[in-house]
């Protein structure tokens, strides 16, 4: 099993109805691609400097149905949108 974690700091000024509608977004990737065994999106509620905006937690059988989830057509639409709105984005990919 693979866990896909991913942190995403937002630009500034970006609206509330545009971070919502990113979550969203992910979220709805759960009940598209088969790939995907596991989906989690969570807003930081802290907030302090070293915070990230939200994570994605997904989880899949292993690197190939990662990168076959990767290059899905309805996950590049949403990469399209983080790309618009996000400054920072990284990345750990580990096995569970």
């Amino acid at each position: 099993m693979l866990r896909h974690v991913v942190f995403f700091k937002f630009n500034a000024g970006v609206a509330e109805e545009e971070v919502c509608d990113l979550i969203e977004s992910l979220r709805a990737l759960d009940g598209v691609i088969p790939e995907i065994r596991d989906l989690e999106v969570g807003r930081d509620i802290v907030r302090s400097e070293r915070s990230f905006d939200f994570a994605l937690f997904s989880s899949f059988d292993d690197l190939e149905a990662m990168q076959r989830y990767q290059i899905h057509p309805d996950h590049q639409a949403v990469v399209a949108k983080v790309k618009r709105l996000c400054e920072k984005v990284v990345a750990v990919d580990y096995e569970i």
